[in-house]
């Protein structure tokens, strides 16, 4: 309840929080031998052997950097609510992130997975029209997989042009959506609604706007799932991920001269270094056309 009510964070969030504090409990049994021992007895030696150990089970340097910051939190709201002395997590420090480049798709590779889902698309079913439509809104809004699954009907304007979606911390933004997605969905929505009168109450009330094949909301799963075989079809190794969408978006934003800070309203970022990690990606990648097209590179 704090974490999702006080502090609005996401339901991942929530469920990854809680996994890191189960396992800082079950630690905690054993480092104590069995004897008693109390959220106050916690010091920074038992904070600094549960990393340790965390480590030696093979988890990575982000893993343990999330647990740390989920005792933090946890020492928070024992203070808070609980009146416990101290934060034995808030001196320990996380351990330093290697810089992960996000796996990208080319103009090239995205004009090529545009084909392939138009080529699907083709005989007007529903299924091929509703995943057009899904790849057109992830690369025209560069929105979350979670934000696409939950989009509702009133989320899209379509005579403005926009669509509203929720983000991390439950916080709402503004999209601007492109004329291709538009098309996509103006084609998509008489299938969605010839899907809905196959169920036995019409669909009425449902206000998803992507649904499974069952007339139902689509899940993040689910359209993971299609996204996958759409980026399979590019054979261009394991590292393209559905989330390769949104890094694709903002990358072709920023090597097209788009303002940084622009982006990251777009990408609904907190911090504007969470956005700089694309200008990274947009260098390397002019490093690697000035190395092949450059006489004296």
């Amino acid at each position: 309840m704090f974490l999702s009510h006080e502090r609005n964070d996401s339901p991942n969030t929530v469920a990854a929080y809680g996994r890191d504090v189960d396992a800082f409990q079950a630690f905690c049994d054993d480092y104590f031998g069995g004897t008693d021992w109390t959220w106050e007895t916690v010091d920074r030696l038992t904070l600094r052997s549960f990393m340790g150990e965390l480590g030696r089970r093979g988890l990575t340097k982000r893993s343990v950097s999330r647990a740390v910051s989920a005792l933090r939190t946890f020492y928070r709201f024992l203070n808070e609510r609980y009146a416990v002395p101290g934060n034995p997590a808030a001196a320990i420090r996380s351990p330093k992130l290697e810089k992960r480049l996000p796996a990208v798709l080319d103009r090239g590779q995205m004009e090529d997975l545009f084909k392939f889902a138009e080529v699907r698309a083709a005989d007007d079913g529903f299924g091929g029209v509703r995943d057009l439509t899904i790849l057109e809104f992830f690369y025209s809004t560069g929105m979350r997989l979670s934000e696409l699954a939950g989009l509702n009907l009133r989320d899209v304007d379509i005579v403005t042009e926009t669509v509203k979606v929720r983000g991390k911390g439950r916080k709402e933004r503004l999209l601007p959506v492109g004329s291709y997605a538009l098309a996509a969905l103006r084609r998509y929505y008489p299938l969605r609604e010839e899907r809905l009168s196959r169920r036995k109450d019409g669909g009425r009330g449902e206000q998803a706007v992507f649904l499974s094949a069952r007339a139902t909301r689509l899940s993040s799963r689910g359209v993971q799932y299609l996204m996958r075989r759409f980026l399979k079809s590019l054979d261009a190794g394991p590292g393209l991920k559905v989330h390769s969408l949104r890094h694709s978006f903002a990358t072709h934003l920023l090597d097209a001269g788009a303002d940084l800070r622009a982006v990251q309203e777009l990408l609904g970022h907190a911090s504007l270094s969470t956005t700089q990690v694309y200008t990274h990606t947009s260098v390397e990648r002019l490093k690697k056309v000035y190395d092949q097209a450059h006489p004296r590179a």
